[in-house]
Formats: structure tokens, C-alpha cells, sequence
């Protein structure tokens, strides 16, 4: 009879497993979301469906300045919609740059690469998350 070693409860590549689930799960609700926000702020009737596509997965006041929608800034231009851009944001660049931390680690030894690597792709996913936030709260 072998005996098994147990492995720890909570490593940081199940922490990333369940968070993969999660986030992608997120995406899908925030996507929900966006869509009835615009449809019931009268994207129905006054936007075309490539506009409420790029509406859905970046709600930026920008998108719809060219629609027949008559003030743009007083009901798309709100903090709420900032949240949320800031929510798809986080969940679509972490699930991403897993995904990239994923990919990478499978080729790559477990010798001092790995964490060489790990420390770039944070490093690349700060910069990403900085950016987006600060093209976000400029617009």
C-alpha cells in the first residue's frame, strides 16, 4: 500500500485555479450588466449593435458620444459605470495575465527563471491595471 503526501490546503496555484473560475464568471455577469445598463438607458432604440458591444466590455461615455442619445455625460458618464469599467478591467487583466503566468511556467524549469518570470508578469500586470485605472477616471 502506498501512502499519499498531502498537499496543503490552500497553495497559490489553487488560490489561481478558483480565481480563474471566478473571474471568468464575473466577466460574464458584468457583461450581463452592461448590456441591461445600456438597454435601459435607451441603447435599444438609439445604438447600434457594434457600439453596445464595445459599451458592453469598456462603458466609456465615449463610445456613445456620436449616438442619437441626447446627454451622454448625465447618465453614461456616472461613477457607477466607472466601477464597473474598473471591475472588467481587474477581473479581464488578472484572468489574462494568469493565464500568460499559466502558459509561460508550463515551459519554462522551476530553476530561477520562474521566479524572474513571475516578478515580470506582476510587474507588467501593475502597469496594465495602473493605466487602464488612470485612462478610466481621465475619460
Amino acid at each position: 500500500m502506498r501512502s499519499r503526501s498531502v498537499q496543503p490546503a490552500f497553495s497559490f496555484e489553487y488560490i489561481m485555479w478558483i480565481f480563474m473560475r471566478i473571474s471568468g464568471l464575473a466577466l460574464i455577469l458584468l457583461a450581463i450588466a452592461g448590456v441591461s445598463g445600456a438597454f435601459i438607458m435607451g441603447a435599444r432604440t438609439q445604438v447600434d449593435l457594434p457600439t453596445l458591444m464595445r459599451w458592453t466590455f469598456f462603458p466609456n461615455p465615449n463610445h456613445v458620444i456620436n449616438s442619437e442619445i441626447p446627454d451622454v455625460a448625465v447618465g453614461w458618464a456616472t461613477a457607477y459605470w466607472q466601477v464597473m469599467q474598473m471591475l472588467i478591467i481587474f477581473f479581464a487583466v488578472t484572468h489574462g495575465f494568469n493565464g500568460l503566468r499559466n502558459v509561460i511556467e508550463d515551459y519554462t524549469d522551476k530553476t530561477l527563471l520562474q521566479p524572474f518570470v513571475r516578478g515580470l508578469i506582476f510587474l507588467l500586470w501593475l502597469f496594465a491595471l495602473i493605466v487602464s485605472i488612470y485612462v478610466i477616471l481621465a475619460s
